[in-house]
């Protein structure tokens, strides 16, 4: 019986592990992830749902909202991670260093280039046990509407 729950530990504490590292990630790291990602993005869906999934919940419920008003528009059905574009966010230096400062559920992530200009900040926000990029998207406008209540 012992060597049985002994083998049995052994079988699931890899995995126990892997899944308690996914979730204590640093905001440091999940910064560098959604860069490097960015910086190598070429359109494919899956790569941009792992981009999307890198996202905060405020930031995924925008590019929601622009694709189901990409969607009414056009008529044809477009997911959420397909708003994001290659292009979409472009780094302004090559990033050599990563540090966070965290408080509580909010963390700052300083990138740091080569020059002492080469500076970025990047807000993250801890949801559902994981760290996620917060950025901040411009909010849709209002749609316009004609006196009758139809769109233009």
């Amino acid at each position: 019986m012992r060597r049985r729950t002994l083998l049995i530990a052994l079988a699931v504490g890899p995995l126990a592990g892997c899944e308690e590292e996914d979730e204590t990630r640093a905001p440091a790291e999940v910064v560098r992830e959604f860069v490097e990602r960015l910086s190598q993005f070429d359109g494919r869906p899956d790569d941009a749902e792992a981009i999307f999934e890198l996202l905060s919940e405020r930031a995924r419920a925008n590019l929601t909202a622009r694709a189901e008003r990409y969607s009414a528009a056009s008529g044809k059905k477009i997911s959420p991670p397909a708003m994001i574009v290659p292009g979409w966010l472009t780094l302004r230096f090559v990033p050599q260093a990563y540090a966070a400062q965290v408080v509580g559920r909010y963390a700052l992530v300083e990138v740091a280039g080569v020059s002492p200009s080469d500076r970025a900040q990047i807000p993250c926000i801890r949801e559902e046990e994981h760290w996620r990029v917060d950025l901040a998207l411009p909010e849709l406008p209002p749609m316009v509407t004609r006196p009758d209540g139809t769109s233009p």
